[in-house]
């Protein structure tokens, strides 16, 4: 059989019992599309050597690089150097200077080296260095035996994907790139679900060349474009009029490209218009301003929040007379008319973001059910207010994300329009 594409291999107990994401094999397989490398297979082993060496030898078999991720600390659970070495029957040897290296990192706050570090030295006769300049574990690009090769990252995120940026892209681009040129593009909708976006779009997902596929979040899709060509100018010249063709059927159902966030857009379009923003939260607690404080720059609109989750709260902080409050409830559309406006005045900003809802799984009744959110938008025209129902059924959190989500959305909105 023949050798093909690409697998990613990850090393973990923790990975299997569930105590941790696997977010690397998800990033992992970004980058790889983005580079046109066909990619057929992942698999998750458990900090054994045995069952290590065993998926290593099925992977040699079927594919021509293998790229692995964890398990290159100083602790005993930190396997995959001398497994690997051991799959293929090649001793470890020192590398002098990345114990230097190691211990010039880790020396660095003055404390002393454990002696455990020694062993991230260590690889096998043959293999290069892969750099880490963020941390002190190296990873190793090693080829044990023809039409083979094995890229080495460690688990921890950072460090993994400023490798690839730094050192394994490259590699891939000179050395395992296919021999066609590839550029892709992700466009990311809201307000619209996958299905009715696929009634929309649908016979475009036919399109060989550029492809389209969809990928569906909570309260987000996600098309993918990714056209080939020659030259990258090529597959750009390709992908460009089937991204101009989504844009002109889907409208401002898209949000943005490729990084852009929800908010990192809201961000941007309140900077152009010369506007800022604060927030009131009460079943959110946070998770607004916390999707907005995570775009870098932020502070430059962002004025801050209150997170209003008691009654006395609303009244001292959002001047919300307390007759609004015992006439409607907490979670009602003249509660949050009035947050969102005492929220404009106490900042005196252009723009005011109220929340306040049933998150469940309890607390809901028969007029206010569990999945129930009120929400208002106070802007420099005036303050609307709208319901939003998710349902019980979603769950706590999923509640929380989609209101941040219709918030930062309904703003945006308002914002193209008064652009």
């Amino acid at each position: 059989m023949a050798k093909t594409g690409v697998e990613i291999l990850c090393v973990g107990t923790e990975l299997l019992l569930g105590d941790i994401l696997n977010g690397n094999a998800r990033w992992l397989a970004q980058r790889l599309a983005d580079l046109g490398l066909p990619h057929f297979r992942q698999t998750v082993v458990g900090d054994n050597t045995e069952r290590l060496i065993s998926a290593v030898h099925e992977a040699a078999g079927r594919c021509r690089i293998l790229i692995t991720t964890g398990g290159l600390g100083p602790t005993p659970d930190d396997l995959t150097t001398a497994a690997l070495a051991a799959a293929f029957d090649t001793p470890l040897e020192e590398r002098p200077e990345l114990w230097q290296e190691i211990q010039s990192k880790l020396s660095a706050g003055g404390r002393p080296v454990a002696a455990s570090n020694r062993s991230q030295a260590f690889l096998p006769v043959g293999a290069k260095v892969l750099p880490n300049s963020l941390g002190s574990a190296p990873g190793m690009i090693w080829s044990p035996c023809p039409d083979f090769t094995i890229l080495t990252f460690p688990g921890v995120p950072s460090e993994m994907r400023s490798m690839w940026e730094e050192t394994a892209e490259p590699w891939f681009r000179q050395n395992g790139g296919a021999s066609s040129a590839f550029v892709s593009r992700r466009l990311h909708f809201t307000g619209i679900g996958e299905s009715d976006l696929a009634e929309q779009v649908g016979d475009l997902f036919k399109s060989a060349n550029p492809t389209v596929a969809p990928y569906a979040a909570l309260g987000d899709v996600t098309l993918r474009l990714t056209a080939s060509g020659s030259t990258p100018g090529q597959a750009e010249a390709l992908l460009h009029p089937m991204e101009e063709q989504l844009l002109q059927r889907t409208g401002r159902f898209c949000y943005g490209r490729d990084n852009d966030t929800l908010a990192s857009v809201v961000l941007r379009l309140l900077g152009e218009a010369g506007q800022t923003l604060a927030v009131a939260e009460s079943c959110t607690g946070g998770s607004l301003g916390a999707a907005l404080t995570a775009v870098p720059g932020s502070s430059a609109v962002f004025a801050g929040g209150v997170i209003a989750y008691s009654n006395a709260v609303k009244q001292r902080l959002l001047d919300v007379p307390a007759a609004l409050l015992d006439q409607h409830g907490a979670v009602s559309e003249p509660v949050v008319k009035a947050m969102a406006e005492g929220l404009r005045t106490r900042f005196h900003g252009d723009w005011g973001i109220a929340i306040s809802g049933v998150a469940g799984p309890g607390g809901g009744t028969v007029e206010k059910p569990v999945g129930m959110v009120c929400l208002a938008l106070a802007g420099p025209e005036g303050c609307d207010t709208w319901v939003q129902r998710f349902g019980a059924r979603r769950g706590r959190s999923a509640v929380q994300q989609l209101s941040v989500i219709r918030a930062l959305d309904r703003l945006r909105l308002r914002l193209l329009a008064q652009s």
